[in-house]
């Protein structure tokens, strides 16, 4: 049966723990692999931040406006495994802005967090604005194993634009019809789209492994389809899209 929640498809994902679930490559060669294991671990630590010091529940509005990451899909999954209702850029008011640029936030009277993408940032590689969390450095210092963390209702909203709590995970399976595939997904350009949210989220449900490549390299893979090859190769992707 797949999943029909996000706490069913983070169970999914750790019934093989050491297995590759997100396999991120930046053109500036920067490559992050998450297991199982790892992307439950991340995603718990921060699903505890955003409960206990964020007060994140059903209704709350997080915008995440950030581009389509790792990063990133740790925030989708904890913002939705807290019950809260992620916001993509351009979206209306929020109660919480996760961004890598929050000089562009200051002003917004939403809770601020600030996060440095590089995979081994230890802090915010930057100004931090005054009261504005830095995430590189809050995120590790909660639990390995979410305490608590209220449940949604069916109807209470997971994204904006987009479907409900209730809908979210079978709106995600119907744009992956392969099997547990180890899919390559390359990012759109400029900030997360839901076009992206939904290919990366579709893959994971379906018990699949995504290889995300950012907008620079896929445009050099493009360019270069013997180096392409070679990244299907030896990354043993299995579908391309």
């Amino acid at each position: 049966m797949p999943p029909t929640t996000i706490a069913d498809l983070l169970a999914l994902l750790t019934r093989e723990p050491g297995r590759p679930r997100i396999t991120w490559y930046a053109a500036d060669g920067d490559r992050v692999e998450l297991s199982g294991a790892v992307l439950d671990n991340w995603v718990s630590k921060t699903t505890n931040l955003l409960v206990e010091e964020l007060d994140v529940e059903p209704g709350t509005r997080v915008l995440l406006d950030l581009p389509t990451h790792w990063r990133t899909l740790v925030w989708q999954l904890a913002v939705w495994r807290a019950g809260g209702c992620v916001v993509l850029p351009g979206g209306p008011r929020t109660d919480v802005v996760v961004t890598d640029s929050p000089a562009q936030h200051v002003g917004s009277h939403a809770q601020l967090v600030a996060v440095s993408l590089p995979a081994l940032a230890r802090r915010f590689l930057g100004d931090l604005p005054p009261g504005a969390l830095d995430a590189a450095a809050s995120v590790m210092t909660y639990g390995d194993v979410i305490g608590w963390a209220p449940e949604p209702a069916p109807t209470d909203p997971a994204m904006d634009p987009g479907p409900t709590h209730g809908e979210l995970v079978a709106w995600a399976l119907a744009t992956q019809p392969d099997g547990p595939d180890r899919v390559l997904v390359a990012a759109g350009p400029g900030r997360t789209s839901e076009h992206d949210v939904a290919r990366v989220l579709g893959v994971l449900a379906r018990g699949g492994s995504v290889v995300l490549v950012d907008d620079a390299l896929s445009k050099a893979l493009d360019a270069d389809p013997d180096r392409a090859a070679r990244l299907v190769a030896s990354e043993r992707i299995t579908v391309s899209r």
